[in-house]
Parts: structure tokens; sequence; C-alpha cells
């Protein structure tokens, strides 16, 4: 198996929608961007699967110095050497790499955030620096793009912690910050111990509307010559806010279900997107 076969198979086993999102890229830009998301997984993995706190920070420790492999050497796992091509060709920060492993492990450091501001340096480490490194490889020529990618990427985490309060709540963690459940009456009890409550419904709501400010933001900052460029990146805001209004239709139950898209409404919406911009 070859390093981008190995992040392939990653990407397709994910089902995720930036999988669908990037079907309709060039055949270099989909090699790129499959490499920089099996990365993504690989180090989020890390934290997400090991038991052991001590061996999941020796292992992100690991990861650092194949980031630096990546520049500077000859880097050992098949992610790594997958990226190695494409951080030249895509003029990729080694920077960036580390703070998306920074972030990684914020989560071995706290499990609650006290207020937004806080929660916004964990939401820019493990998805808006994404979104910046994704603008690279899709490409843009005016520098606005990359407020527009800062800023979609912080609509994408806000929109799986509102999807994914139940899970996170399993692993003990708790993403919504703690001063705006206190505003709405709602205890860290009531989300470990996932009791749905008035207050939590209203917590949620705001919690939306914040999520639905951003994308907004993030589509008034993208540059008119630069739409077709982001394509992938508006393809996957297609498929996340219609999580997005999907956890709404269902009564924003998110303590007691998962909402997710099939897979063949993502690769409809990605295509529609895709064909309309």
């Amino acid at each position: 198996m070859t390093p981008d076969q190995y992040c392939q198979g990653k990407a397709a086993q994910s089902g995720s929608s930036f999988y669908y999102s990037f079907l309709f890229l060039t055949p270099d830009k989909r090699r790129a961007i499959t490499a920089l998301y099996a990365f993504c997984r690989e180090v989020d993995d890390v934290v997400d699967e090991c038991s052991d706190e001590n061996v999941a920070r020796a292992t992100l420790a690991w990861w650092r110095s194949e980031v630096a492999a990546i520049y500077e050497g000859k880097p050992q796992h098949p992610v790594a050497q997958a990226l190695a091509p494409v951080a030249r060709q895509f003029n990729l920060p080694g920077e960036q790499l580390i703070e998306i492993i920074d972030g990684m492990e914020m989560d071995l450091q706290r499990r609650h955030y006290d207020d937004f501001k806080a929660l916004q340096l964990y939401c820019y480490r493990v998805a808006s620096v994404v979104g910046l490194l994704a603008a690279e490889i899709f490409g843009y020529g005016d520098r606005k793009t990359l407020q527009y990618a800062h800023d979609l990427g912080l609509a994408f985490q806000l929109t799986n912690i509102i999807r994914d309060v139940a899970e996170d709540a399993r692993r003990g963690r708790i993403y919504l910050p703690l001063d705006e459940l206190h505003r709405f009456g709602v205890s860290p009890d009531d989300i470990l111990n996932r009791r749905e409550t008035e207050g939590f419904q209203k917590l949620m709501q705001f919690q939306i509307e914040r999520a639905q400010s951003y994308y907004r933001q993030a589509f008034e900052q993208l540059p008119a010559a630069d739409r077709k460029a982001q394509r992938a990146g508006l393809a996957m805001a297609a498929i996340y806010r219609a999580t997005l209004d999907e956890i709404v239709a269902s009564g924003c139950h998110v303590l007691k279900e998962r909402i997710s898209l099939t897979p063949l409404r993502k690769l409809w919406l990605a295509w529609k997107t895709w064909v309309s911009n």
C-alpha cells in the first residue's frame, strides 16, 4: 500500500463530509487535501483512542518529530510520507501542522472551557488552521480568502460541537462554554448525564445561531474571484449547514441522538454546490 492509498483509505473509512467534498477536485489537489485530512484524523485518533494519557502525549510528541521530518528528513509514517511532497508543492507551513497537534493536545489538558474566548483558541487550532491550509491547496488570488477560510473552519468546529454534545459527554468533555451553561441555567452534570432541560434547548439555540453567524461572516468575506477555486470548501459548508438544519428540524435533541446525513445526500450536496459555483 502506498502512502497515498493509506490516506485515501483513512478518508473513505471515516465517511466524513470532507471526503465527499474532495471528490470533484483535480487529482493533485485531491491527493493533497486527502493527505492533510488523514494527518488530522491520525493525530485526533491519538487523543480519542488512547486510554493512557502519557502514551497519548508521547505519541503526539512523536508526531511533532514527524512534522519536522516532512520538511527536513525522511518521515516514517505513511501519512507524513504523503504530506512531504504536498507541503513542498503547496507551500504548507510546518508551524500550522504543529498548531493542529497543539489543538489535539488541548484535549489532554482540559475537559471544559470557561468561556467562548478560551474555546476559540481550541477551535482555531483544530479547525481554522486546517481551513487555512486547505485554502492554500485549493488556491486563491485575494488574501481576504484566508479570513473566509479561518471563519469557515470555526463555523465547522462549532457545528461539530453542537452535533457531538452527547458523544463528547461520554468522554467526559464539555465544549459548550461554562459561562453560557450558567447563563441558561444548565449545569455541567446536566450535560454529562445527558439531561435535556428547557434551559438546554435555549442554550443550543444560542449555539446554533452563533455557528450560523460564522457561516454568514465567512461567505461575506470570500472574494467573488476566488469562489471557483474554493468550491470544495463551499461544498463542505453546504453539507455542514444541512446537518445544522437537520439538528434544528429534529428538535435539537443532541443529547439523545447524533444527527448525520446519508452518504448519498452528502454526495448530492457536494455535486450541487460544485456545479453552481
